[in-house]
């Protein structure tokens, strides 16, 4: 239950179209669902805007499925995370309406009658290079659930900086920029000196053995010159896309 529909059930009550008894009924699992192996935060979309996302790694086939369905009977939108291609049979078989994005291995299902966030514009979601593309993927379908648009900008590394600079208007015109990046790191800082709105960095785990698993792409953005950048963990697409969200949101 978001915010419209939590309104449209007081005023149902006000105008006596339902009645309290009813009124309860609807509301009694509106903070959680407790389903044994996991609690469902139902009242998360009305603390954030956005409802709890399951992280598929380490959950079975099953558990994931039932929480998933418990979301989605909720008139809600669902993101999976880090979904393993060998689960996603069965969390098909219980949500047949949603999408599955292999590269990032991400499952999502966006109602028809969800409401729409009002945004202050798009989010560029900007990666390095091709190798990045799981986690800028992640970053962009998280946004997509969450009802924000999107323009994905791929293969624009410093490498060739002339590919950067050919989109340049184009990364200008969004309210916030995702940067995704591994090997030094340095496209999110390229990035922020062309910008005057938010930039969020993803470091990524792609690079040769002195990239250390994407450890020196996130120190090199932690440590970056440009004052307009925040970071996030190293391969975190999903966690930028929500920041990226919020600061998109009117």
């Amino acid at each position: 239950m978001d915010e419209r529909e939590l309104r449209k059930l007081l005023e149902a009550v006000r105008s006596q179209e339902i009645s309290t008894k009813e009124a309860v009924g609807k509301l009694r699992e509106l903070p959680f669902k407790d389903l044994g192996y996991a609690v469902v935060d139902h009242h998360r979309q009305l603390r954030q805007g956005f409802p709890e996302v399951i992280y598929g790694e380490g959950k079975t086939a099953a558990q994931i499925a039932g929480i998933a369905e418990a979301i989605v009977e909720r008139g809600a939108p669902l993101l999976v995370t880090r979904l393993a291609p060998e689960k996603l049979a069965t969390v098909e078989a219980a949500i047949p309406q949603g999408t599955y994005h292999a590269l990032s291995r991400t499952f999502m299902y966006r109602p028809k009658r969800a409401p729409k966030p009002k945004v202050r514009g798009y989010v560029a979601v900007v990666c390095a290079g091709t190798s990045d593309l799981p986690v800028a993927e992640e970053a962009a379908v998280t946004l997509a659930v969450a009802g924000h648009p999107v323009r994905e900008i791929h293969d624009v590394g410093v490498a060739g900086i002339h590919r950067l600079l050919r989109r340049s208007e184009e990364i200008a015109g969004a309210s916030v920029v995702v940067a995704v990046a591994g090997m030094e790191g340095a496209l999110p800082t390229a990035v922020a000196g062309m910008v005057g709105v938010p930039v969020v960095a993803v470091p990524t785990s792609v690079g040769y053995g002195a990239a250390l698993g994407g450890v020196t792409a996130l120190l090199g953005m932690l440590t970056s010159c440009a004052s307009n950048v925040a970071v996030v963990n190293i391969d975190n697409g999903f966690g930028a896309g929500f920041y990226a969200a919020m600061i998109n949101r009117k």
